[in-house]
């Protein structure tokens, strides 16, 4: 029965109607996805931040505000760049699909869309950082060919007149021969611009290859000494292992430099301006030194810290060489993507082991972390010091240049504060009457943490029983003998500095300069 008599389709046309409308949903995501894979493919020749899914998801990034970020690192945690990635391709083939449902020969609305879409990755990819015209190509060629695609799979989806004919399998297996033809280009196209782009680079392999810098006894990092890692189950490690580091920063495409690639402009308010090669570099002597890093991002008992040993060159002796003028106060960094820091340049300057680091826990530096160099700050969070990638610095002031998230309304100056947290027993763990041994760790970079105490349902404060001090840019295990009695108990911890700063019960968000208040712990003991 044909629908263009008016009359209701019967029983068996529904089927075959809503499989065609699937067939051409199916279409769209396909088209889209020709469209990424081609402009990832050709990406490879014009630069990796040209890919057009890439450049949205950065420039998303870089759009949105405070709340936003701050709300997916909370939610997310060190997977936020993943879960971006899940919801811009959920949210693309949603588009996409409305784009296929839509596309009819004489009325291409879903091609529209589609270069709607394009659109969006022509002007993200050609506003990124160091961007040209030429970073439109890639999206560029995308689009065209996930038109074609497009118009190609929606016309073999077409419901035919006679509805016997679309009930026959040879359209659908046309269609589908097609549609698995175009998925299979667009996956290959993807995949091959991913492996061709490694390749050109050689980052992998040049990483792969790289000799750690030997240190100097004299300025080798002081051992660990027995009892500083109290070695406790469920308690933190001393030193983080690289794997386990946390990774808060704003590149979806980790970059990938070579040692051979690599330079360091130092330039603005200095004496003498200069480029820094790899081979400037490594004439240096180098250092090691056991710092711990914290993100502000960290909520109260959150475990966005962490603890390495790092070798690299002290950043006072590059600016000691510059000669950096009398009236600047800031260092502002960049990294190959475009980010930026605003460090205090006295901070710099303090006698603080303030590195270009190279190296972390005996390794090249991951390029999660920032290879082949990276800043490394102790005692200010890492939003205003500890730069990844980094490639350029400008000797300015505060009152002429502002920071990547200076810009967005965090701090211009962003010390790290003094915090604990409680490790050991797990939250809401089951736990038995009589002893229970609490543990955990404290921090206060370039401080140092002087006492912990702990209390038990609103009581008295109880000092804890702390590790050897390793240094002051380091954090500090803690222990506690409780004696535990049956029932739901609440703990709380807190800390106090060598500067005589305690922790403050008041909570106060990560942003803008970095969370306060006491950690608190739920125990039922039965």
């Amino acid at each position: 029965m044909s629908i263009s008599t008016g009359e209701r389709p019967s029983v068996g046309e529904r089927p075959s109607r809503r499989r065609h409308l699937f067939s051409r949903a199916l279409a769209g995501v396909i088209a889209a996805a020709v469209v990424l894979g081609a402009g990832e493919l050709f990406a490879v020749l014009v630069g990796a931040a040209s890919s057009p899914f890439f450049a949205v998801g950065a420039t998303t990034v870089d759009r949105s505000p405070a709340w936003a970020r701050e709300f997916a690192i909370t939610t997310f945690g060190t997977n936020d760049k993943p879960a971006l990635f899940i919801g811009m391709s959920m949210l693309i083939a949603l588009i996409a699909a409305v784009a296929g449902m839509v596309e009819q020969p004489r009325a291409p609305y879903g091609s529209a869309i589609l270069v709607a879409l394009g659109g969006v990755g022509i002007y993200a990819a050609t506003h990124r950082p160091g961007a040209t015209w030429i970073f439109a190509v890639p999206s560029l060629i995308g689009l065209i060919a996930g038109i074609l695609v497009l118009r190609v799979l929606t016309t073999r989806a077409r419901v035919p007149e006679n509805s016997d004919a679309a009930d026959s399998p040879l359209p659908r297996r046309s269609f589908l021969l097609w549609a698995a033809a175009a998925a299979a280009a667009a996956v290959s196209a993807a995949a091959a611009g991913r492996y061709l782009g490694a390749r050109i680079v050689g980052a992998a392999a040049d990483r792969r290859n790289f000799t750690v810098p030997v240190v100097p006894a004299a300025q080798r990092a002081p051992m660990i000494v027995a009892g500083t890692d109290i070695g406790i189950r469920g308690a933190t490690p001393f030193v983080t292992a690289n794997q386990d580091f946390y990774r808060i920063d704003t590149a979806l495409q980790v970059p990938q430099l070579t040692t051979e690639q690599w330079q360091l402009r130092i330039h603005g308010m200095v004496n003498r301006e200069i480029t820094l090669d790899w081979g400037d570099l490594i004439a240096r002597q180098p250092i090691e030194r056991v710092i711990t890093l914290t993100c502000v991002s960290n909520e109260v008992g959150g475990n966005l810290a962490g603890n390495a040993t790092w070798i690299g060159y002290p950043i006072a002796e590059i600016l000691d060489e510059v000669g950096v003028a009398a009236d600047a106060d800031m260092l502002l960094s960049r990294s190959s993507d475009g980010y930026t820091a605003g460090t205090p340049l006295e901070v710099l300057r303090d006698g603080r082991d303030a590195i270009l680091a190279v190296a972390m826990n005996g390794q090249p530096l991951p390029f999660e972390h920032g290879y082949p160099v990276r800043q490394v700050v102790p005692g200010l969070y890492g939003f205003v010091s500890a730069t990844k990638w980094v490639v350029d610095w400008e000797i300015t002031r505060f009152d002429r240049a502002q920071a990547y998230w200076t810009q967005r309304g965090w701090a211009v100056r962003a010390p790290i504060k003094t915090a604990s947290r409680i490790e050991v027993p797990a939250a809401f763990a089951p736990t038995s009457p009589g002893p229970v041994l609490v543990a955990g760790t404290a921090w206060a970079q370039h401080r140092g943490i002087a006492t912990v105490e702990l209390r038990v349902d609103n009581g008295p404060w109880q000092s804890a029983t702390l590790a050897p001090q390793y240094s002051l840019d380091t954090w500090r295990q803690w222990t506690w003998q409780w004696q535990a009695t049956p029932g739901l108990h609440t703990l709380q911890v807190r800390a106090t500095d060598l500067d005589g700063n305690t922790q403050t019960e008041q909570r106060t968000p990560p942003i803008p300069d970095g969370a306060s208040g006491w950690h608190t712990r739920s125990i039922t003991v039965t």
